[in-house]
């Protein structure tokens, strides 16, 4: 009946269509991994299907639902939208439709692009106000699919949680999709996970065929913002809505005369392989279409750094110093101070009683020792200093910009304060000048945000987003800061991540060598927006060795590897293999340390001189370059797990394998991934736990390999390099 009733509800739709004229005959976007059937109706365009590297089609049933109507002061207006084929584009890279409405005038561009010869294909959709009159616009979202299935077989959705403060125990979700299945992944911009329920998800869904091939497509959302994933299968049609989230609602934004509104831009592509597969094609994309090239091209990220945090707040100049000549000695690249440095929360300047020559002449001197300088930020925050150009919350200019009035006895934490709506033009131009400041007056090579940044909630009706529905308005806390929760806090969110983004963007033409970490204590904003302005995530915000990994083995299917930080802190390691272990859970992707080195025994820093080394010589182009394959069970501390690396072009990779807790599990076999099944491997224990073997892919992939470590908490590196034939 359901089937029955979506096949009526799609012929009518169509015969609507047809009654309004002639449909544009369809054209064709394609990558070497995606091609898109699109075609302009009379009304309104339409994805038609898609298909993948197999050539399998998808095929589409949703019209792009374009707004019915705008409110103008106070009143419902309808729009009737008619295709304008004179301000269409099509050619290989981009294809785009314009619709209109003449009363009110109202513009809109639906449109997709292909920035990489490869991988997946981006839509947007932008709506301009072409009228004299101001409205407010209802809910877009950024992407609609109605899959129809040829058969009743489970589909499987595959999605990755944020590591948002510590990994949960799950992380990766493989959930079967029958009939019925219904299920909402949300992201914000600050991930805030609360016992019992669903913790925030990397914005993307994997959808695939769990058979022999594993085919299937991917979607998700370049947005820092408030957004969320929906997927939905009754009988044969698998729905999917992505874009910024409608909850709390109603959504609506403001247009002035002149103004525009575009949607979070989705990315949609197809893949063979289940979610390994899928990650192997998205990160090299991300890299590609994402990252910041001159980043990419830097042969040292991702770098080895040492991170002041270790000791907390205590940190002042004869520590950094210290840290300094640690850092080179060991051969790291950059010194990070971490919180603790400034004067107050708010107030952005060196405390001259930790730092009585400033944060220049730190800069100075990691430069001389060939370090590259990091520098802690939460440049939104304010609190209560007096100093000029704090923000102040009792400051009638900087209240204006809270996104809350706070009480007069209110307190900020030692690093923690009240965040302010970037989104208002007068804060934006604040944050501008104060970055700059924050810079070029330290000597900045990196620049890392924390905290609650982008707002999403707020109390005021003067600022450019939408007024909040008070009656239903709530507010909670976390840390110092408070949080708003009512009917616009996706507009707030949606406003302040665009100020974010414009603010980044102009740091990077200003000082384009420059590295940004984007942290949010640790994981809480990780997400594919942030990717495009960021160089590098802290993905948790808990440091011990499984937690590391589970963070890496999460985010690592969705994110390129060099992007994805772990500090590995201090950990009770009760001998040299236990160091190691320590060491190499945080050596995966980006390096930091964040522990007193001078306090490593001799056999230690010898043995982490050499660890480095390795990272940096064999470890790192692996990291940048190769493919990746979960080929070890999630991390759970008590059995094995394990990460290959393996660039089939140079036919090199590595095993990272990790042992667990359990004292009668002293082998395990891995089975390897992506190899050409007729080259031969010679494979090199890296700590000689076993003499050095030449297997055939075909055997690597098939049996596997065995790994023996003799202790728990132990780890190996299993180098693997092409050989011309088997020993």
């Amino acid at each position: 009946m359901i089937r029955a009733t979506l096949a009526l509800a799609a012929t009518l739709a169509f015969a609507i269509l047809q009654s309004h004229g002639q449909s544009a005959q369809p054209v064709v976007l394609r990558t070497s991994d995606l091609s898109l059937r699109l075609q302009a109706g009379p009304a309104q365009p339409r994805l038609l299907a898609f298909a993948g590297p197999d050539r399998a089609q998808w095929k589409n049933a949703a019209f792009e639902v374009l707004p019915a109507a705008v409110e103008i002061e106070g009143r419902s207006v309808p729009l009737r939208w008619r295709h304008v084929p004179a301000r269409d584009a099509n050619s290989q890279r981009r294809v785009s439709f314009v619709y209109e409405s003449t009363q009110p005038h109202i513009r809109i561009e639906w449109r997709w692009q292909a920035r990489a010869p490869f991988g997946a294909l981006e839509h947007t959709i932008t709506v301009q106000n072409l009228s004299a009159h101001e409205f407010w616009l209802p809910m877009i979202d950024s992407l609609a699919l109605e899959i129809a299935q040829h058969s009743a077989i489970p589909l499987t959705n595959f999605y990755v949680e944020k590591g948002a403060d510590t990994p949960s125990a799950q992380g990766t979700h493989f959930e079967t999709i029958n009939d019925g299945y219904s299920w909402r992944g949300h992201s914000t911009t600050y991930a805030f996970p609360r016992k019992g329920e669903s913790r925030e998800v990397i914005p993307a869904e994997i959808v695939f065929d769990p058979g022999h091939a594993q085919s299937g497509w991917f979607a998700g959302i370049e947005f820092s913002g408030r957004t969320r994933i929906a997927l939905t299968r009754s009988g044969l049609t698998l729905s999917s809505r992505l874009g910024l989230d409608p909850e709390p609602g109603p959504f609506r934004t403001r247009l002035a005369p002149g103004e525009s509104f575009s949607t979070p831009t989705a990315f949609l592509g197809a893949f063979l392989g289940g979610p390994d597969g899928a990650g192997n094609q998205l990160r090299p994309w991300i890299r590609s279409v994402l990252g910041n090239p001159i980043t990419w091209r830097d042969s040292h990220y991702p770098l080895v750094v040492n991170n002041s945090w270790g000791s907390g707040v205590a940190v002042d100049e004869a520590l950094a110093l210290r840290m300094i000549d640690e850092s080179s000695d060991l051969g790291m690249e950059m010194f990070h101070l971490d919180a603790g440095w400034f004067r107050n929360v708010g107030d952005w300047v060196a405390d001259s009683k930790k730092f009585p020559h400033g944060l220049s002449a730190i800069a100075d001197a990691a430069h001389a020792r060939g370090l590259r300088f990091g520098l802690w930020t939460d440049w939104t925050q304010a609190a209560l200093s007096t100093e000029p150009g704090a923000l102040n919350v009792h400051d009638p200019v900087v209240r204006d910009w809270l996104v809350t009035d706070m009480a007069a006895d209110w307190k900020p934490e030692e690093y923690k304060g009240q965040t302010i709506d970037i989104g208002v033009p007068a804060a934006h131009e604040w944050a501008s000048h104060e970055l700059e400041s924050i810079v070029t007056g330290n000597h900045l090579d990196m620049l890392e945000h924390d905290g609650y940044l982008v707002a999403q909630g707020c109390v005021r009706e003067d600022h450019p987003h939408a007024p909040p529905n008070r009656s239903s308005m709530r507010i909670v806390k976390d840390w110092a800061s408070e949080f708003v929760i009512a009917d616009n806090s996706t507009d707030v969110s949606y406003h302040a991540v665009r100020s974010y983004y414009i603010l980044y963007e102009q740091l990077r033409r200003d000082h384009p060598s420059l590295l940004f970490e984007i942290c949010n204590d640790g994981g809480r904003m990780v997400d594919f927006g942030s990717a495009a302005h960021g160089d590098y995530f802290s993905i948790t915000d808990t440091y011990d060795p499984l937690s590391n990994r589970r963070a890496f083995y999460d985010a690592s299917y969705l994110l390129p590897p060099p992007m994805l930080e772990t500090y590995v802190e201090k950990w009770q390691a009760r001998d040299l293999p236990g160091f190691l272990y320590m060491l190499r859970s945080g050596m995966m992707g980006w390096l930091s340390i964040m522990q007193d080195t001078s306090s490593w025994s001799a056999e230690e820093r010898q043995a982490a001189k050499f660890a480095i080394e390795l990272y940096k010589a064999r470890l790192r182009p692996l990291i940048r370059d190769a493919h990746l394959y979960h080929v070890g069970s999630r991390p759970d501390g008590v059995h094995w797990d394990g990460t290959e690396y393996i660039d089939s072009a140079r036919a090199h990779g590595v095993l990272y394998a990790f042992r667990g807790s359990v004292l009668d599990q002293s082998e395990h076999v891995f089975t390897l991934a992506g190899l050409e099944p007729t080259r031969f491997y010679k494979l090199h224990f890296q700590d000689r736990s076993s003499p050095e073997i030449t297997q055939s892919g075909a055997q690597l992939m098939k049996t596997g390999l065995n790994v023996h470590l003799a202790e728990p908490y132990s780890s190996e590196l299993v180098f693997l390099d092409a050989a011309k034939t088997q020993n």
